[in-house]
């Protein structure tokens, strides 16, 4: 609530400038708390919901900062992860509903955030919160609580990131370094997935939630689910699914890099409380969608600092590319050859994508000639479509170029109305069943003078467009990997030339844990 400035920024104060507190979140309820409390005298200086925290839990001081952190969070409806501090009092109490908050326990110190690379330079020790928990907190003491006021005990997780791996390393910014890491996460991430033998789940139908660039891993999740397993897979927005009526018997999967998504969190309780089986697909051990899901694939991606997801992206689709093999297997829907073949070219990957890094050169000369375009258009087929939609996505948000990806085959149904001399059409073509349809379309929209670029491991895609990246020649249900890497290393370069804060772009946040 309140627009960005110095009076909606936090701490916020009590009246009497005592206590302080910080909030992420939405309070629900917070127009009628806020009006009781002006009827009872406190003065509001700001336009925030946080705020009115700070003057309830001044409300119920009496010489006791817990028992009037107590009282005041049970009156809160809504999402919240809040701190408060007061002046007479040497802790820090906290309180974590549906937003997350995480505990650092370090030597003689000790740290709260809401996710951990806050405090990985003093500590790998952490305790995550649950729902309905609060923490109180000196420099040597952390007890825990429930919303009822009973101790509980949790056991400090152990994060094996390092630091290094949470800065630059030489990189010039975080988004360059994670997409080069992208080898090395996708190959831990499988590797990881590979040792596991329980992907043997029985259900009519797949529903996978997601949001963002999650959402996209999804709908390639689709694809391949339906290739290798044979029933209908349905894609939904996690702001979406809410609206939607629950399949029976159908398996859920949440896909979420922090694990602490809102909109995500929500689906997984609503899926839950139906009755389906819950799978989760995330980046965060112990974070909060794991608290509402029956079985976790953890993608083994490292911290991503950047906020447009690159690493995480390319391990979520090992994770499913995985489920979608294993499960086919454990379902005796393919041959043990089909099998060994598919895990293969998956235990490749990492290779294909090393591959099309080296492309880098090339790809930065086509950056450089795209990058005063007002409009960029990402169009592809099959498996690879949603591909096109991401590379739109890491287009817009971090080069804030106006970008947008079409199923080639709609070019005709509008879209084509906005091709004009010059506009550069980025064109997917992988040698499969869609190939002779994409250089058709290339034509299309060549006809209409776009500057277009393909990206495909074909020398005869060259001859029909203006310009021709080669990548790697790999099996084309794995073509989504070396695609992607390209149009990240296309959007990052393109924004660099530009000059954008590349890993904070505006108005965005890494984890939306709001609704």
């Amino acid at each position: 609530h309140g627009i960005p400035s110095d009076k909606n920024a936090h701490p916020f104060l009590d009246c009497q400038g005592k206590l302080a507190i910080v909030h992420n979140g939405i309070i629900e309820n917070y127009l009628s708390l806020r009006e009781e409390l002006i009827k009872k005298g406190h003065k509001f200086v700001s336009d925030t919901d946080s705020e009115l925290i700070a003057h309830l839990i001044e409300e119920y001081y009496q010489g006791d900062l817990k028992d009037a952190f107590f009282k005041a969070i049970r009156k809160l409806k809504g999402s919240f992860a809040i701190a408060v501090i007061h002046q007479d009092e040497r802790k820090i109490l906290a309180a974590k509903k549906e937003s997350p908050l995480v505990i650092g326990i370090g030597d003689h110190e000790n740290f709260l955030a809401s996710d951990i690379p806050a405090f990985l330079a003093y500590t790998n020790r952490v305790i995550v919160l649950k729902d309905k928990e609060v923490c109180e907190l000196t420099d040597d003491f952390v007890q825990i609580y429930d919303f009822d006021e009973k101790e509980v005990r949790r056991d400090v997780e152990y994060i094996n990131w390092s630091l290094e791996d949470a800065e630059k390393s030489g990189y010039e910014h975080f988004m360059l370094k994670e997409i080069f890491e992208q080898p090395i996460a996708v190959d831990n991430t499988i590797h990881s997935l590979i040792s596991r033998n329980d992907v043997d789940l029985e259900f009519d139908s797949m529903v996978i939630v997601a949001c963002g660039t999650s959402y996209h891993a999804g709908l390639v999740g689709k694809y391949i689910m339906e290739e290798l397993l044979h029933v209908p897979v349905y894609v939904y927005y996690a702001s979406e699914y809410r609206y939607r009526e629950v399949l029976e018997n159908s398996l859920t999967v949440l896909i979420t890099q922090s694990g602490e998504t809102a909109d995500t969190i929500a689906a997984a309780r609503k899926a839950m409380a139906a009755g389906n089986t819950t799978l989760a697909i995330t980046n965060v051990v112990g974070s909060s969608i794991t608290n509402y899901v029956d079985m976790v694939l953890y993608t083994s991606a490292g911290p991503e600092i950047g906020v447009a997801a690159t690493k995480t992206f390319t391990a979520q689709l090992a994770s499913l590319y995985y489920f979608a093999i294993e499960a086919a297997r454990n379902k005796m829907l393919i041959s043990p050859m089909r099998y060994e073949s598919l895990l293969n070219t998956l235990r490749k990957v990492p290779y294909y994508i090393e591959k099309t890094l080296s492309v880098e050169p090339r790809i930065i000369k086509e950056a450089k000639k795209i990058a005063n375009s007002k409009d960029i258009f990402f169009i592809a087929r099959g498996i690879n479509y949603p591909i096109a939609l991401e590379g739109a996505l890491k287009m817009k948000e971090i080069s804030y170029i106006h970008a947008e990806g079409y199923p080639a085959g709609e070019l005709k149904h509008g879209p084509l109305a906005l091709i004009e001399d010059g506009v550069p059409v980025v064109t997917l073509v992988p040698v499969d069943k869609t190939y002779e349809k994409m250089l058709s379309n290339i034509k299309e929209v060549s006809a209409r003078k776009a500057y277009v670029i393909a990206l495909s491991p074909s020398e005869e895609a060259g001859k029909y467009v203006d310009s021709l990246i080669k990548v790697p020649d790999i099996d084309p249900l794995f073509s989504p990997f070396v695609n992607v890497v390209a149009l990240q290393l296309l959007s990052y370069h393109t924004a660099r030339i530009l000059g954008r804060n590349i890993d904070k772009p505006r108005n965005l946040a890494k984890s939306v844990t709001v609704e």
